[in-house]
């Protein structure tokens, strides 16, 4: 992926999956994300991960979702202006609002101990190698790269299936299947990155 470009906006749509998330363990989980820049050359180069644990739950895929999207941008070692948009008003709050306050009380909430702490520190340290904003967007509400990080979270929680990194995206022949059933018929899927 041509991510290594200084400047270029990264765009990464997450979503994490946790297959009886809240009921007796084990509770399967997944996250997934498609990843797109700018190719240099014109048009969208996109790509995708995934990754899988046996038992875990929403929150935790959620975080776990950012940190390996973030940890795969920066294997080229720069910088980079990423947007990271998640269905997780816990991830997209949580980096806005609450990980400024957990760090100024040396990592503690104000009622106790911050859950999923390793976590969130390991976010934190991978946030910290890119300038990235957090985007919220609502879930299961037909915006198309939000159901297709859904697509990829679900099928990686049921299959425990991880990506080994960064792979080519499935997401074109995703959005022909869905235009097929009468969705998404008039949708560009570029035009974020053009800033349309």
């Amino acid at each position: 992926m041509e991510t290594e470009a200084p400047g270029r906006l990264v765009l990464v749509h997450a979503d994490e999956a946790c297959l009886g998330n809240g009921q007796e363990p084990p509770a399967p989980g997944g996250a997934g994300g498609l990843i797109e820049v700018r190719a240099a050359a014109g048009g969208v180069e996109r790509r995708d991960y995934a990754v899988a644990e046996p038992d875990t739950t929403n929150n935790r895929m959620a975080l776990r979702s950012a940190i390996v999207a973030l940890e795969l941008l920066s294997a080229k070692g720069r910088r980079l202006p990423v947007r990271f948009v998640s269905d997780s008003s816990y991830l997209v709050r949580g980096m806005r609002e609450w990980v400024p306050a957990w760090r100024a009380r040396g990592w503690r909430r104000k009622g106790g101990v911050v859950e999923n702490l390793e976590l969130w520190q390991a976010l934190v340290a991978a946030a910290g190698r890119h300038e990235v904003t957090w985007a919220w967007v609502r879930g299961h509400a037909g915006h198309a790269k939000n159901e297709y990080a859904n697509h990829l979270a679900t099928r990686a929680a049921a299959e425990q299936w991880h990506s080994g990194g960064l792979v080519t995206s499935g997401f074109g022949p995703w959005l022909a299947g869905e235009r097929a059933r009468g969705k998404y018929l008039d949708y560009d899927p570029d035009a974020e990155l053009r800033g349309d």
